[in-house]
């Protein structure tokens, strides 16, 4: 089987693995406890905690680790709300933000928080602008996602960052889970206050993941207990997973933007096959997206069947995000972009990684045009 799919998550690179093993079988002290194998446990989590600090160019007291970008979502968003509610309670965001900030937003409104869904255009892309404009005097948080887990889209961070600066009262957050690793992020030089990363989007482990969080700013933590990652994040740490993530970090150093070129080139060479395939329409932005992820519609057909149809042809896609994707209902994040109902219920996500080759690209453009065919005579159109 061919895997596409890498925007749901990646295969963990054999080094990973073996990081992760070590780290089970030699590591397996608690980093709180004050013997000998507590302090080596310890020192793993120091020298991760730096990896992952050089590679956002961030302080190591600025890193707190995590379960994956669900929880660091949750852990930024409820933790602003909550520590800074007597300032406000007024929070922005966009229409297309993955549901761990989406439904975070919709539960804070529940609790008394008034919440802005910014718009955002045909691409799937928020206005600077309609950001400025939704700002209120009881605004605490602006949180806009980095790239769009659907359609890939790039959004204007960094122009959301400088705009912010202004309004210093304003926490600026960033959901980057499908950025990391594939383009630049800099929370110090663009203005931003917090940041989600999980691991297993990048070839590391699952269940683990990186909240940044801006030194000085004080959040409420979801978990209380023993007080570990300075109180924000209690309870063990997962040693064995955070060891390998800093491995898939350091190996994400090695290939850097060549990685990211290569990628690029795979969906450029998906572009201009599917362009050639009657029936086939490319939602994903020309410009400003990310390397690694294209969706496309056949409309008329149902993306459930499609995507089997290529899984016997040997291939696996996804519909729309992982999280949703069993909802018989149309992306929310496609709908927000003015798409037709019909459209975006026959979207799929294509999404590539390192073990992708140019061949494999080839061959599922043959499969998607012999499954396209082959459905073609049962197409609502």
């Amino acid at each position: 089987m061919i895997y596409l799919d890498n925007s749901a998550t990646t295969q963990p690179h054999p080094q990973v693995a073996d990081v992760v093993k070590r780290a089970m079988e030699e590591y397996y002290g608690n980093p709180s406890s004050l013997h000998q194998k507590g302090l080596e446990a310890e020192h793993v989590l120091k020298q991760a905690r730096s990896v992952a600090a050089q590679a956002l160019r961030v302080k190591p007291a600025e890193i707190f680790f995590t379960s994956g970008g669900t929880e660091s979502n949750n852990t930024a968003l409820k933790g602003v709300a909550f520590q800074y509610q007597s300032r406000g309670k007024h929070i922005v965001t966009t229409q297309v933000e993955h549901p761990s900030v989406y439904d975070v937003c919709k539960q804070l409104e529940g609790f008394g928080f008034s919440v802005t869904y910014l718009p955002v255009d045909s691409e799937g892309r928020v206005s600077v602008a309609d950001v400025q404009a939704a700002i209120r005097p009881d605004t605490i948080l602006v949180s806009v996602m980095h790239v769009n887990n659907e359609l890939g889209t790039v959004q204007p961070i960094q122009e959301i960052g400088s705009l912010l600066r202004q309004h210093p009262k304003i926490l600026f957050h960033v959901d980057a889970v499908q950025s990391f690793g594939k383009i630049p992020l800099l929370p110090h030089e663009w203005g931003i206050d917090l940041v989600s990363i999980s691991a297993h989007k990048f070839h590391g482990p699952r269940g683990v993941g990186i909240l940044y969080k801006r030194d000085g700013l004080k959040l409420q933590p979801l978990l209380m207990g023993g007080g570990q990652e300075a109180g924000l994040r209690s309870g063990t740490e997962n040693l064995p997973a955070i060891a390998g993530m800093a491995k898939a970090i350091r190996l994400l150093e090695e290939t850097g933007h060549d990685e990211s070129e290569r990628l690029a080139g795979l969906i450029r060479r998906l572009r201009a096959g599917i362009a050639d395939i009657p029936g086939c329409v490319i939602n994903s932005p020309a410009d400003g997206a990310a390397p690694h992820i294209l969706n496309i519609s056949v409309p008329g057909a149902k993306a459930e069947v499609l995507l089997h149809a290529l899984e016997e042809r040997g291939f696996l896609v996804s519909t729309k995000s992982a999280c949703s994707s069993k909802a018989n209902e149309p992306s929310r994040v496609l709908m927000a972009t003015g798409m037709d109902r019909n459209r975006a219920l026959s979207a799929l996500r294509i999404s590539v990684g390192r073990y992708n080759k140019a061949e494999e690209i080839d061959r599922f453009l043959v499969a998607l045009r012999e499954s396209v065919d082959r459905i073609r005579p049962y197409m609502n159109v």
